[in-house]
C-alpha cells in the first residue's frame, strides 16, 4: 500500500513542496516542530534509511545542505538541525528542522499548522531557495 508520502508526491494529497527532482521531493510538514520544517523524501518508496541506496542518500543530503542554506536565511535560526526518526511514516524521510537550542527538536512540541501558514511558509523557502541558484525550488 503507497504511504501516505507516495500519495502527497503523486499529487493524491496536498503539499506545500519547496524543491523537486527526479529522485527526492521536499515539503513543509503539516505538524511542524518550528516554522521552517521540511521533510526530504526519496521518490522511490523506501520503508527505513539504511536502506536507501547510497547513491540516494549522498543525493538526499546535499538537497538537505541547499535546502538548510534556504532555511538559514529565510528564518535566522543558529542551527538547522536533521533528524532521521522513522516512526511516523514508513517511507524514509528526512527532517530538517530550524533550531535556537536543543529544545526546539522536541517532537512533543509538534503542532498542526493552518494550511495558510504552510503556503506562506513554502512560498518564502522557494524564494529563497531560487535567490539562492537552485532552479528545484522553480515550479
Amino acid at each position: 500500500m503507497p504511504s501516505v508520502f507516495t500519495h502527497i508526491i503523486n499529487g493524491d494529497l496536498p503539499g506545500h513542496f519547496v524543491w523537486k527532482d527526479a529522485d527526492c521531493v521536499a515539503f513543509l510538514t503539516i505538524q511542524p516542530i518550528r516554522e521552517g520544517h521540511v521533510l526530504v523524501v526519496p521518490r522511490a518508496e523506501i520503508d527505513h534509511w539504511d536502506a536507501v541506496p547510497e547513491a540516494t542518500a549522498r543525493h538526499l543530503i546535499a538537497v538537505s545542505q541547499k535546502i538548510a542554506h534556504g532555511i538559514k536565511e529565510a528564518w535566522k535560526p543558529l542551527r538547522v538541525s536533521l533528524i532521521i526518526a522513522g516512526f511516523e511514516v514508513p517511507h524514509t524521510h528526512l527532517h530538517l528542522i530550524p533550531a535556537d537550542d536543543m529544545g526546539d527538536l522536541s517532537f512533543a512540541r509538534a503542532r498542526s499548522a493552518s494550511k495558510e501558514e504552510l503556503a506562506d511558509a513554502a512560498s518564502l523557502l522557494r524564494a529563497t531557495l531560487r535567490a539562492q541558484g537552485n532552479a528545484e525550488a522553480e515550479f
